[in-house]
Parts: structure tokens; C-alpha cells; sequence
């Protein structure tokens, strides 16, 4: 359903090569900052974290070729431990792969923006392909099949995080919820951040007091490039840790870092533009067009299967597991913050919805493809949607139930790429089996 002639313009986004070659790039980045020293150059691996090595400048213009970085990358744990996935090729022989630089990326880096840069690096299989286990890859591939269809997402991230002094929170520093007054050093630092975010073009709008006392949100703005808005995301957490280091600060992105306080969410806005620029899913709120009808449907059915990618690990699930109880989550609504979709007060034109099932932690690539798939499954499919503000069948409760039905979920599995997808199964029953395997100190503390 839905299915849209092929428009030239994907030719023009995905096979052309890049107006400005890197080297280009490079010499007009050195102009503008000529006492550059060292550059961090890095790839994202599963779980969004940066993966890569300090440089310095007189290497800088040789990346136009490339450099090499092991595919095990992508087989790490968050702890930096490899996963045995039974692929030799990851596990033992780990072989590199080429690595060229993501067009646009070289930027100043937070932790000195005179002296540092930083340059986000994508990888390539052997027969020069985008590799397939990648996450920012695995994104491309769904937004290429949009593209095919003539449908263009667009998004807007919205991400929430923890601030406190280091290594204990004062409550003197924490801002209440909405609050735009603080004390001066959560002020400074937060200036800091906008100023930094500004100098790397991460499309920042604004920072929000958020509800749990020194939480705070990120907004960005609406974009119809979905790759950019996550390398933004992932991005301003690096920048973010790193200028609150320098203000003596901590920032954690953790899921639910607080037992008593609310946990961290990564929110998605997303509709579907035509060739036009012309939102398809524009209308008034009692009657919603019908592709953003089937859009959200196919959100909802395969939902279940998605919390495999969406809580990527025990801590996500701390944060999901109060609202799972509660029985709308699993719905939508209008101007609901109680459901997993909520459509929001906007004008008709501007009418999209909002995706909150993802924490913090989540890496955007992945919860972005996993919406998107979901959303080509409501497009083909056409499941059929509840009404609004109704309780559909419960989610998962814990993540070895949540990562079965992603196993047994062909069409994720499809959209995302098998090979990751047995990957992505392997690390997180390995990552979950350590886990349980440990004993805490609250059990050591019952002195049983």
C-alpha cells in the first residue's frame, strides 16, 4: 500500500558522489581553525558509544584513503568485551575493515576546540560495500527504501539526562521542573553546552529542567535527514560528558540512573514528507489521514518485537518496566504522555507523532531503523489501529522475552539485516547471562 513512483532523488542521495571531496573539506576546516592539533577519530559501534584513535593533523588529509579499524567493533559489549557470536571472522581472526570519513563530520571537538577536532568514520565490507553490521548503515538502508516509495521521514529527537556535581548531586544546583533560573554553576554549564553545540551545528533548539530533580532535555529540530539528526544525538553526549567533566560535573545518560526519580527517555517526532516537501500526514486531529493511520498501526503491532532494540540492557527495562504497567502505554493517544505514540498539539499541517518507548541509552540508529521498519510494516501490511486511548495486548516485561520475539520477528529481521540481527541476539543473551551471573552488593548486604 502506499507504494509511490521512484523518484530521481534518491539517485541524487545515495549513488552521487559527495560535491566536496573530503580532502576539501579538510583544507577548509584547517583554514578556518589553523591551530588545530590532534583530531579523535571514532565510529559509533551497537550501542552508540565512540569507538576510535587520537591523530595528529599531518595525518588528517591521508583519510581521504581511509584508515583501518577491526570489524570486531561491532561485536563489543558496552563494557568493551568482544562477543563470541560463533563468527570466527568477529571473534578470532578479527579482521580490518577499511573506514572512510561520514561527509560533514569534521568538527571542533568540546574538550578544546582550538586544538582538537573530531570526524566520524563509517565502515566498509571488502568489496567496498557499507558494512552491514553498522548501525548508522542498517538506518540507510530503511530510509532507502522510503526514498524508493518517494516518502521522506522527518525528525525531531528529544533526549533527557542526569547532570550532578562530582561525585555527589547538591540539591542548591539542581533545577525544578520547567525552571529557567539556576544556581550559576548548572547555568554555566549549560551555556557551555549550547555554545558548543552551536560551534558543531548539532541543531540544538533548546535545554529543558526536566521533571527528576538535575534532569534535563535536549531538543532538536525537525529534519528530513534522519542520519544527521542521530550523528547530532550521539554527538551532543560525547560533548556533553565531555564539558562537564571540565565544569567538575558528571552527565549520565543512563536509562533509570535514580531508583526515586524519573528516567531518561529518548523521544522521536517523525512524518512522512512527499517529493514536495509536503507532509502527508497533515490534517486535523479527529481525522488523521489514513497512512499515518496505517503508520502508527504497524508501530504498534510490531512494538512487542521492538523493545529488543529499543532496551538494550537491564537498566532500560528499570526505566520501562512502571510504565509497562500501566495499560494504555502499549496504546496512542492525543495529547496523551501516558502511551508509547502520542500525537501532539500541533497545527493541522504540522501533524506528526511522537515515539517515547526508547531511554536514553538507546542507540538512535537503531531505534530510528526500528520505528521506520515498523512503520513500512503498517504501510504493506496495513494491521489495522486501536482506538486511541485503548489498551492493547501488554509488551514484554523483561528483555529474554523481548529479544524471543525479535528472533521469531522475520520482518525486523529483514529491515534490519540478519547478520546483525543474530549478532545483536547473541550480545545481549551473553551481555544478560553475565549479568545474572554476578552477585550484587544489596545480596552481600542481607548477610544471609
Amino acid at each position: 500500500m502506499f507504494s509511490m513512483m521512484f523518484h530521481s532523488r534518491l539517485l541524487a542521495e545515495n549513488y552521487a558522489p559527495p560535491t566536496v571531496t573530503f580532502a576539501q573539506e579538510a583544507k577548509a576546516y584547517l583554514r578556518e581553525h589553523p591551530e588545530t592539533e590532534f583530531i579523535d577519530i571514532y565510529l559509533y559501534d551497537c550501542h552508540g558509544r565512540p569507538r576510535g584513535k587520537k591523530i595528529g593533523v599531518e595525518a588528517l588529509l591521508s583519510l581521504e584513503e581511509g584508515c583501518y579499524f577491526p570489524l570486531s567493533l561491532y561485536a563489543t559489549e558496552i563494557d568493551g568485551q568482544i562477543v563470541h557470536a560463533g563468527d570466527d571472522a568477529l571473534s578470532a581472526i578479527e579482521p580490518d575493515r577499511l573506514c572512510l570519513p561520514v561527509p560533514g563530520t569534521l568538527k571542533p571537538c568540546a574538550k578544546d576546540p582550538k586544538r582538537y577536532a573530531q570526524l566520524q568514520l563509517s565502515m566498509r565490507e571488502q568489496d567496498g560495500a557499507p558494512c552491514p553490521l553498522e548501525p548508522r548503515v542498517i538506518l540507510q538502508r530503511v530510509l532507502n527504501t522510503f526514498h524508493q516509495r518517494g516518502l521522506y521521514p522527518v525528525i525531531a529527537p528529544e533526549m533527557e539526562f542526569y547532570l550532578s556535581e562530582t561525585p555527589e548531586e547538591t540539591a542548591a544546583d539542581a533545577w525544578p521542573f520547567f525552571q529557567i533560573d539556576g544556581a550559576p554553576s548548572i547555568a554555566a554549564l549549560l551555556a557551555d553546552i549550547e555554545r558548543h553545540a552551536g560551534l558543531q551545528t548539532r541543531g540544538l533548539t533548546g535545554i529543558v529542567a526536566e521533571a527528576g530533580s538535575g534532569q534535563y532535555e535536549l531538543n532538536f529540530r525537525h529534519t528530513d535527514d534522519p542520519l544527521a539528526a542521530c550523528d547530532n544525538v550521539l554527538a551532543m553526549k560525547r560533548l556533553i560528558r565531555q564539558l562537564a567533566q571540565a565544569h567538575h560535573h558528571s552527565a549520565t545518560f543512563m536509562a533509570k540512573p535514580h531508583s526515586d526519580k524519573a528516567g531518561s527517555g529518548m523521544h522521536f517526532h517523525i512524518s512522512l514528507n512527499n517529493a514536495r516537501g509536503e507532509n502527508l500526514f497533515a490534517g486535523p486531529p479527529e481525522a488523521l489521514p489514513e497512512i499515518m493511520l496505517h503508520a502508527m498501526a504497524g508501530v504498534l503491532a510490531l512494538m512487542p518485537a521492538s523493545l529488543a532494540l529499543i532496551a538494550p540492557n537491564v537498566n532500560a527495562w528499570r526505566r520501562l518496566r512502571p510504565m509497562l504497567a500501566t495499560p494504555r502505554f502499549s496504546g496512542w493517544g492525543h495529547n496523551n504522555r501516558a502511551t508509547a505514540i502520542r500525537v501532539p498539539c500541533s497545527s493541522p499541517k504540522a501533524r506528526r507523532f511522537e515515539y517515547r518507548l526508547a531511554g536514553a541509552d538507546a542507540n538512535p540508529y537503531l531505534v530510528v531503523a526500528t520505528l521506520l521498519a515498523a512503520m513500512l510494516y503498517g504501510l504493506d501490511k496495513a494491521p489495522g489501529l486501536p482506538p486511541a486511548d485503548a489498551a492493547p495486548p501488554p509488551l514484554p516485561t523483561n528483555q529474554p522475552h523481548a529479544l524471543m520475539l525479535f528472533a521469531l520477528s522475520p520482518w525486523l529481521r529483514e529491515q534490519l539485516g540478519d547478520d546483525f540481527a543474530r549478532l545483536w541476539l547473541t550480545s545481549k543473551r551473553e551481555a544478560l547471562a553475565r549479568f545474572e551471573h554476578e552477585v550484587t552488593e544489596a545480596e552481600k548486604a542481607w548477610r544471609l
